[in-house]
Formats: structure tokens, C-alpha cells, sequence
């Protein structure tokens, strides 16, 4: 990430007023993780995990209960039995030998591309919610306005790479809803999208509107994903129909799958972190595998979202400790792949208070100190992803831009440590307010909050008493309300809609199951 500072020459008024103050010019698209990837486990205890999901695929095995992907396993020299596939570890070397180390997502625009490889970080907020809440309309079933708001305030803000998800616009029939969330990403915004896989019908409906409306023939649209899914396995070993159509759909058209056993210790996994990873890492190897048969160099992301449950009430828990350990655990794991990858941040917290923001942070640091390439669920997330929250979508997105700040790093060259503009200008028991250096970066030095009052109490009582939700609440109101898009071509646009309307006549698609 470069963070740069617009200190070229200032426009005069022309009644001779003050100049105009310079602009804090920042880049929050193209970020690199700065912190050295932590370890909770040594190098031979991760050696032996490793082992231990290739002897689990080997002789446990993994239910596969899609027909053609059994049969391109079997193909690529597994064992069948059945419903149950038995992979060797030849298998799994091999196509951890042929998946990219480097993927380029390709977005609406080339400024707004991904870098997805170890080091790079790019964020995601929140995804998959069944219900949507915000202060001023209170907790509702998901909607497509809903979708629509979600994909306005999340273009907005540069710091969310790719686009999510978000919420399920339930008041748009199931054999539309595709239509319906790729339209509003086409023109709602150029960042990197999101297809559901959800049948091949659907993604191939999904592909071409991709394709036509970024201009694009087979042959490009092929060669590079411009967009992306989630696939999460049903732990414990089983990769169901819609996932496994996911993976060969996706792979066969050149677009990134990004591979996400959805583990929870205790529950759908064993209840200590050495073992979660462990299964989590063998159904990614499956299914990564899966890919590489169906075509050698597809573009997947290893990835994993392990937390706990609370062993008194059964419920999913997360920004855990042991959330946290899992995070570092499956960076190792995916280091010693050298795989791009995926982990999660996200909160159990009903509403958007101090544990939503403390649950999320610790999920966050874990994704960061793991060295997670993408970053998902990283804003929004409430109860466990049964709801997304428009406040915690603007709070949250106040830490990420901290993040961001320290994706930067700092200089520290002459003008930076500043002797004859700082040290010598002040004498001893002096004050930097007026110093040389200070007068010439006092508005562009730090971090500007969106949300964050610094205050003092007289002048926050004064303002209205506001806490940090009825800031936020202000804050996507106003994003809203200047609803600013992307330009979208007339022509393609009108294709777009032309293609949606005869598909709609022709009775649509519905979701596999």
C-alpha cells in the first residue's frame, strides 16, 4: 500500500483568501500485510498435522454426493466406495503442485484488481446474512433493498477490496434471486464480485452477464476469474452437491473458488484446536484437489472459519482465544501449502455493542497475526452471520482504515525525523504546535476518523451526547443518501437488462440443492 501525501502546490482564491488546505491523498486498494506471521505450533507439530488430514483422506476418506465429482476423483486416481472417496496423498501433492501461488482478481475497472497471494491482505465485509439491522428500521429479514443499500455503503468505502454477499434479499423468488445480486454488483459497483454457487444453471447465467457486460470474449473471460464464490464443506468429510458443482463450475470457467471448511470446535469438529484444523485442513485439501483434476491451474484459495461453541448453550462463539489460535494454526497450515488464503473475523454479539466490537477485533488480529490473505466477514457481522448491521458495517470499517494506516508503515528520512523543522525549533519546555514540520503536516499527517469523536466532554455534550452507533447511524445515512456509482455503459447496460428479462420470461433458474 502506498500512503502519499498531496503537497503539491495549493490554488489561490481569487479574492485573495486563504489557500485551500491539502488533501490526505491515501490508497487503502492494494494493501501488504507488515506484521511477521505468528505461530502457535511449532514446525514439526504442523509437519505432523499436515500428515495427519492426508492419512484422514487417505483412510477415512471423504462423502461426496455429487456423481460427476465423485467420478473426476475417481479419474484422478481415488478410491471409491461408494458415496466415499479415498485420496492419496500423490493426489493431493500434485495439485498442490499445480494451484497458482498468485491469483489477479479482475475487477469492473483495472485500479480496483486483487492481488491474492501470501503477504497481500485484502478485506471483505460481511457476508450471508439471513436478516438485516440498523437503528433507525430495527431487525428485519434481509430484502433487496437491503442488498442494494449493503452494496452502496461497501462500494464506498476502499478499504473492502471485494465485494460480499451481504444479505439474502428474501423478497426476491429463489429462481431470480442471481439475476437480481449480479445486476446490483455490475452497477453498483466495479469492485471484485461475488456469484453464489448455487447450480450450474445459475453460475453460468452469472458468467455471462459477467462477461457481457465487462466486454469480454470466452477466451478472456476464461483466462482470468472476475469473480469469486465461498465454498464451504459440511464437516465432518462430506463435500455436498451444490459445493462440489461449485468447484467444477467455477474451475472449468477459470474463476476463483475459495475453499472454506466452516468448523466449529466442539460441535462439527473435534474440540481442540490441533484437531479442528486438522479435519479443516484435509476437506481443503479435497476439495482444492477437486479443482486442480477438473483443470490444472485453476485459480482456489485455501482457506478455513474455525471457532468454538459455547459448550453450555451449543451456540456458535467467535473472537475467542481459541478463535484466535485456530486463525494462526491454519496460517501455518497454508504457508506450508503456499496457497493464498482466507480466514474470518465476525461476532456473536445480538447488537453492536462492546463485545461485537471486541469479538471482532480478536478475529480480526488472529486473521492479521496469521497472515490471511483475504479477510472475511471483516465489517457487519452480527449474531453469529444470522444478521449484518449498518452501524457495525461503519464501525468496523473505522478499525479496518487503522489497519490500513499500518499496511503503510512510516518514513523516516530527514524531513521525517525533522531537525531543523522540529528538534531545533523548539526550546526546551516548548510546545510543536507551530513548528516548521507541524505547520506543514498538521492536516495531512494523521488518520481522519469517520466515527470516532476525540472531543472533550463539554464540546460532545454540546454536539448532542451522540454515542459511536448514532454517529455511524449518520454516517450510512449519508452515504445513502449520496448514493454515488460507478459510470456503467448505456449499451451494455441495456443488454444486461435485456438478458434478464428473457431469462425471466423463460422461467429463470433454480437453485440445485
Amino acid at each position: 500500500m502506498s500512503l502519499r501525501e498531496n503537497t503539491g502546490r495549493r490554488r489561490t482564491r481569487r479574492d485573495g483568501g486563504p489557500k485551500a488546505a491539502p488533501e490526505r491523498n491515501v490508497n487503502y486498494r492494494n494493501l501488504r500485510n507488515p506484521f511477521p506471521p505468528m505461530e502457535v505450533f511449532s514446525s514439526d507439530q504442523i509437519a505432523a498435522m499436515h500428515e495427519t488430514s492426508l492419512r484422514t483422506l487417505e483412510e477415512l476418506g471423504i462423502k461426496v454426493l455429487l456423481p460427476e465429482a465423485v467420478e473426476v476423483l475417481r479419474k484422478g486416481g481415488a478410491r471409491v466406495v461408494d458415496q466415499m472417496v479415498y485420496l492419496g496423498r500423490d493426489m493431493i501433492d500434485a495439485a498442490l503442485a499445480t494451484a497458482p501461488r498468485s491469483i489477479t482478481g479482475r475487477a469492473g475497472a483495472r485500479d480496483r484488481d486483487i492481488l491474492l497471494e501470501l503477504g497481500s491482505l485484502v478485506f471483505q465485509p460481511g457476508a450471508g446474512a439471513p436478516h438485516a439491522t440498523d437503528l433507525a428500521r430495527g431487525r428485519r429479514p434481509g430484502s433487496a433493498r437491503d442488498f442494494r443499500e449493503y452494496t452502496t455503503l461497501c462500494h464506498h468505502f476502499d478499504v473492502f477490496q471485494m465485494m460480499s454477499p451481504s444479505v439474502e434479499p428474501q423478497d426476491v423468488p429463489t429462481h431470480l434471486r442471481h439475476y437480481f445480486t449480479t445486476e446490483v454488483q455490475l452497477t453498483r459497483t466495479d469492485k471484485f464480485p461475488f456469484v453464489f454457487a448455487r447450480g450450474t444453471p445459475q453460475a453460468m447465467d452469472c458468467f455471462e452477464m459477467l462477461r457481457d457486460f465487462r466486454g469480454l470474449s470466452d477466451a478472456e473471460f476464461a483466462d482470468s476469474p472476475h469473480c469469486y464464490t465461498i465454498i464451504n464443506t459440511n464437516s465432518p468429510r462430506t463435500l455436498d452437491i451444490p459445493m462440489a458443482q461449485g468447484l467444477i463450475d467455477f474451475a472449468r470457467n477459470g474463476q476463483l473458488s475459495i475453499v472454506t471448511p466452516f468448523t466449529l470446535m466442539g460441535a462439527m469438529a473435534p474440540i481442540t484446536v490441533a484437531g479442528a484444523i486438522t479435519l479443516s485442513h484435509a476437506e481443503a485439501l479435497a476439495a482444492i484437489t477437486l479443482t486442480q483434476l477438473v483443470k490444472p491451474g485453476a485459480p482456489v484459495c485455501y482457506g478455513t472459519f474455525t471457532s468454538n461453541v459455547d459448550m453450555k448453550s451449543g451456540a456458535p462463539a467467535f473472537g475467542t482465544s481459541a478463535h484466535f489460535q485456530a486463525s494462526l494454526a491454519a496460517g501455518q497450515l497454508a504457508r506450508f501449502t503456499g496457497l493464498p488464503w482466507r480466514s474470518a473475523a465476525g461476532s456473536a454479539s445480538n447488537i453492536n455493542d462492546v463485545q461485537a466490537a471486541n469479538e471482532n477485533q480478536m478475529g480480526l488480529w488472529g486473521s492479521l497475526m496469521g497472515g490471511a490473505t483475504v479477510i472475511i466477514h471483516a465489517a457487519g457481522w452480527l449474531e453469529g452471520g444470522l444478521s449484518v448491521s449498518y452501524e457495525k458495517i461503519i464501525t468496523d470499517f473505522e478499525v479496518l482504515n487503522m489497519i490500513a494506516e499500518l499496511c503503510a508503515g512510516k518514513q523516516a528520512g530527514i524531513d521525517e525525523i525533522g531537525f531543523d523543522t522540529a528538534l531545533s525549533a523548539v526550546e526546551p519546555s516548548g510546545h510543536f504546535f507551530a513548528a516548521p514540520q507541524t505547520m506543514a503536516r498538521y492536516n495531512t499527517e494523521f488518520y481522519e476518523p469517520i466515527v470516532h469523536d476525540y472531543a472533550n466532554f463539554g464540546t460532545w455534550t454540546e454536539r448532542g451526547a451522540q454515542d459511536a452507533n448514532q454517529r455511524a447511524t449518520r454516517v450510512w445515512q449519508d452515504i445513502l443518501a449520496a448514493d454515488k456509482r460507478p459510470e456503467v455503459d448505456g449499451k451494455r447496460l441495456e443488454n444486461l437488462q435485456d438478458f434478464i428479462a428473457k431469462r425471466t420470461a423463460e422461467g429463470g433458474a433454480p437453485p440445485e440443492s
